[in-house]
């Protein structure tokens, strides 16, 4: 089994990573492989809607998005980590993910998705709820911990004293786990929900 895990801070070895690892030492020990993506340096631009990626299967913008695409078509679950900014994610991390999920057009039902945010102090829950989205409008589910999956820290290394957030984001590490081994077997023995055709209403007809 694998798990994509993006990590939306511009800084390298911050207290993000610090959560981040915590994840990848759990799910090396359930024999989960792994794969961590800084995005939060990179140059990332936003959607301009042109609707490229309906004809070319891929976006417009042939940057970082395009290469986390099969990643996350070959991967069981997801992980998002972001640093609070001003009670949101990290700008160029939202910008990868808007254009990550439209731009994609695999199946993305009952991959298991996770966030997990960093914060000095406040908005950790804001920006938990904004992250979630992703998952929940595309059929993936969402693992869930011991409490709300922040960290809190400010200077570099400053997460390593959040005990209880570094637990936190363990036991999100084995609830997601086992949520994707019992999905798998799920998957092996009854294969996905049946899908209805879909029916747009778009309010103004």
């Amino acid at each position: 089994m694998k798990v994509l895990i993006i990590n939306g801070s511009p800084r390298v070895n911050g207290n993000t990573t610090i959560a981040v690892n915590e994840m990848v030492n759990i799910f090396e020990g359930e024999e989960i492989e792994t794969e961590v993506v800084q995005i939060g340096n990179k140059d990332i631009r936003g959607c301009i809607a042109c609707g490229t990626c309906f004809k070319k299967g891929q976006c417009v913008f042939d940057d970082a998005v395009n290469e986390l695409a099969p990643k996350f078509e070959e991967a069981d679950g997801l992980v998002v980590a972001s640093p609070v900014y001003y009670a949101s994610a990290n700008a160029t991390l939202i910008a990868c993910l808007d254009r990550l999920f439209y731009s994609t057009s695999f199946d993305k039902t009952m991959k298991v998705g996770a966030s997990v945010v960093v914060a000095r102090r406040g908005g950790c829950s804001a920006t938990f709820d904004e992250l979630n989205k992703y998952f929940t409008i595309c059929g993936m589910p969402v693992a869930s911990s011991q409490y709300w999956n922040s960290v809190h820290g400010r200077e570099k290394g400053e997460a390593e004293q959040d005990l209880e957030g570094l637990q936190t984001v363990r036991a999100l590490a084995r609830n997601m786990a086992f949520l994707m081994k019992s999905i798998a077997l799920g998957k092996e023995k009854y294969g996905l929900p049946e899908k209805e055709e879909w029916q747009p209403t778009h309010f103004i007809r």
